[in-house]
């Protein structure tokens, strides 16, 4: 039996128990199972086993048996499977959603961003590691030595998630894609007290889609020199913070980041734009997460590099109709990415100054697709306006006409 059609044939006997209900939770029992095959170790404190049924279980484990580990060429067609059962988790909506970044979007943002070995990456709200093992897998090419393999293994990527689903699901995806010691830490990002972060607590590369639309009581918000119940907006302090000197960091935020102007908004994009380089701003469609959520998202790059001279736009098509069934593809992004270096205008991007930016309102408004407005004097404006009530009173006559002759 073909790999793919094993796990196939794994997904419908799940389905048929009675403790699974949906992708998320044949995927999360898929991997403990496989986590079994694969280690020996008691790593699995964090999950619950949702299966009713002894022969269900049997009959999964008699297939996961038939699995080779020890095959490269096997190893690497489960990863690809794997992350289809993730993606698949994903389309389920809910909670499981949040998980799970559009493959397309992490390529994008890896690709421009260009790790290169000796760098250190790091994501603070990993999931199922998807940026991670983009990065890895980048990296990887430009390997050309045995220190560098033995460095992308041991000291260059680093992660926290809190989830313990997500957390098991990261450790597994990233062991099937040649990760063979993660350094991924089960700990909540947002825990940390920011002033504590020293230089060698810093790294290179920042890489993440950290949760937005929740809200964190005081305690957390205490450990953040701006407060706020917004996680998107605790999760960015975090990572400003955790960037090196001379760092790159690309990090996905919800599209209320860059307009809203309230107190605490403002005062973490005037830290943005005064002591980080926010030389690019990725405006995407909206509908890249649904069916989790809806709301439209940007990806903001930034340096530790002096202050923001000048912000650089890219818009995605925003009339494309994303749906769950018709997901973001990277050929949308490719020119977007073949772009970043040299930054052109195009009737897609545009350049904006920073002291053109009123109230820190940094959303992408393209100049090439504002219509233009006559500016009538008021008089006109007035006349026209009565113009259009004399209409409006001649239609509701005739109307008014009609219906009483009808009676």
């Amino acid at each position: 039996m073909a790999l793919q059609q094993k796990i196939d044939r794994i997904t419908d006997i799940l389905r048929r128990d009675d403790g699974i209900s949906g992708a998320m939770h044949y995927t999360e029992q898929i991997s403990w199972i496989l986590f079994l095959k694969f280690l020996d170790s008691a790593i699995f404190e964090f999950l619950d086993n949702r299966i009713a049924n002894g022969n269900t279980l049997r009959e999964v484990l008699d297939i996961v048996d038939e699995l080779n580990f020890q095959s490269k060429s096997e190893l690497f067609e489960l990863g690809e499977v794997y992350e289809r059962l993730l993606r698949g988790m994903g389309n389920d909506g809910g909670n499981s959603g949040e998980f799970y970044t559009p493959r397309p979007v992490i390529k994008a943002m890896v690709q421009a961003v260009n790790p290169e070995i000796g760098q250190t990456v790091y994501d603070g709200a990993t999931g199922t590691g998807g940026f991670l093992i983009e990065a890895f897998l980048e990296m990887k090419a430009k390997a050309s030595k045995t220190d560098d393999n033995i460095r992308l293994q041991e000291s260059t990527f680093y992660g926290r998630e809190k989830t313990p689903l997500a957390y098991t699901m990261c450790m597994m995806n990233m062991i099937l894609h040649g990760m063979e010691q993660p350094n991924i830490a089960k700990e909540n990002t947002l825990t940390f007290n920011i002033q504590d972060i020293q230089e060698r607590d810093r790294h290179d590369i920042i890489l993440a889609n950290p949760p937005f639309g929740g809200k964190e009581k005081s305690q957390i918000q205490q450990n953040f020199p701006i407060a706020s119940n917004a996680t998107e907006l605790l999760f960015l302090q975090h990572f400003m913070k955790m960037l090196k000197v001379g760092g790159k960091a690309a990090i996905v935020v919800p599209e209320g980041v860059l307009f809203q102007t309230n107190n605490a908004f403002q005062a973490v994009k005037k830290e943005l734009l005064e002591n980080f380089n926010l030389h690019t701003v990725l405006s995407l469609p909206a509908g890249v997460f649904l069916p989790y959520s809806g709301v439209k998202t940007n990806v903001i790059f930034f340096d530790r590099k002096g202050g923001t001279a000048e912000i650089w736009y890219y818009e995605v098509n925003p009339e494309a109709k994303l749906t769950k069934n018709k997901p973001i593809q990277f050929e949308q992004l490719e020119e977007f990415v073949r772009l970043y270096p040299q930054r052109s205008t195009t009737p897609n991007s545009w350049t904006v100054k920073a002291n053109q930016i009123q109230d820190y309102d940094l959303s992408a408004k393209n100049p090439a697709k504002v219509t233009d407005i006559d500016h009538l004097p008021p008089a006109e404006i007035l006349a026209s306006i009565k113009r259009d009530d004399e209409q409006i009173a001649n239609l509701i006559f005739e109307i008014e006409n009609v219906l009483t002759d009808g009676v």
